[in-house]
């Protein structure tokens, strides 16, 4: 059994025990957090498709921990004016474990 589910304007693809990565919140680390925003749930070859969400259908995680994600560069370069601009940015981001998965 699998599922699309939307976090954060992002869509993952998760089955149960999963590790995802999304984009950093104030969960409580070790909460238990049920996530309602289900696109879509298939198991055994019939899939339910949501318009956009499928109703009564969840997918229950748990908080690992809170990490930064890996740095990324912007650079610019002004050629013959000896101009330089640099700077980096690390996300904010918060690994859950898919739980269990819920249809309606």
């Amino acid at each position: 059994m699998y599922a699309v589910i939307e976090v954060g304007a992002k869509q993952y693809l998760v089955r149960k025990g999963d590790i995802i990565e999304v984009e950093g919140h104030s969960y409580k680390i070790n909460g238990k957090i049920n996530l309602n925003e289900v696109l879509l749930i298939s198991d055994k070859g019939s899939a339910e498709i949501g318009k956009p969400y499928l109703k009564g259908a969840r997918v229950e995680t748990e908080v690992l921990e809170h990490i930064r994600g890996k740095k990324e560069i912007s650079f610019k370069y002004r050629r013959r004016k000896s101009s330089r601009w640099q700077k980096g940015h690390r996300q904010n981001l918060t690994r859950l474990k898919i739980t269990g998965i819920t249809a309606a």
